[in-house]
């Protein structure tokens, strides 16, 4: 990662295109609307974990620690989004 500006362009792009398209499948698809609000709510609830721990990281150790989990959660955000997709 080249800076933390960058991780959080990275971590908003990824937020506001998961939201996007749960927003989508609730308004095209009534039985998974409560689904796609349930991954909103988590979505939600990792930015601002991440946000967190950005803001009070010191270290590149922390930031390390910081994009390896943001792969990790939007590799599993992506998959549930490809669930409700399916």
């Amino acid at each position: 990662m080249a800076n933390k500006r960058m991780l959080k362009k990275q971590i908003n792009a990824m937020i506001i295109d998961v939201i996007d398209e749960c927003i989508y499948i609730q308004e095209v698809n009534d039985d998974k609307a409560q689904a796609a609000e349930g991954l909103i709510e988590e979505v939600i609830s990792t930015y601002n974990e991440l946000l967190s721990r950005m803001n009070s990281g010191k270290t590149k150790a922390d930031f390390k620690a910081i994009v390896a989990d943001f792969d990790q959660k939007s590799d599993e955000l992506l998959d549930k989004l490809n669930g409700l997709n399916h």
